[in-house]
């Protein structure tokens, strides 16, 4: 399969309420080591947020998804000594299981021939 590239991906979800596992899918990132790509989309539904997250402060959330984009993109001016990291220890530490109000999904393979058209094919998907 020289065309098709192992890939690993997570969906990046909004959890108001940690205690109550509840979430809302805003994003996917997308880690495809033989191509050199690590990139991530995100969107948040303002209708969808505000039904779901009333008391959540949205700007406060849109600040944590910029940061999160910043980190996998390795924007050393971010402020963040994680976005000095190579791609897969930035991947890596982005996926990583926490409790905060913005987390990913579990890491799942795949094969692409395309990261690019695979990230926007996922976040159709998951997201949209």
């Amino acid at each position: 399969m020289p065309d098709r590239f192992l890939y690993e991906y997570a969906v990046l979800r909004i959890v108001p309420r940690v205690e109550r596992e509840e979430f809302i899918n805003v994003g996917v990132v997308l880690y495809c080591p033989s191509r050199g790509f690590l990139k991530c989309i995100s969107e948040i539904d303002q209708d969808r947020f505000g039904a779901f997250a009333r008391e959540t402060d949205l700007a406060e959330v849109e600040d944590y998804l910029h940061a999160f984009r910043q980190i996998c993109e390795g924007n050393r001016q971010c402020g963040s000594p994680i976005a000095a990291l190579p791609a897969a220890s930035r991947f890596r530490w982005l996926t990583a299981t926490r409790s905060t109000v913005l987390q990913t999904s579990k890491v799942h393979p795949g094969f692409c021939a395309d990261p690019e058209d695979t990230l926007n094919l996922l976040f159709v998907q998951q997201v949209k």
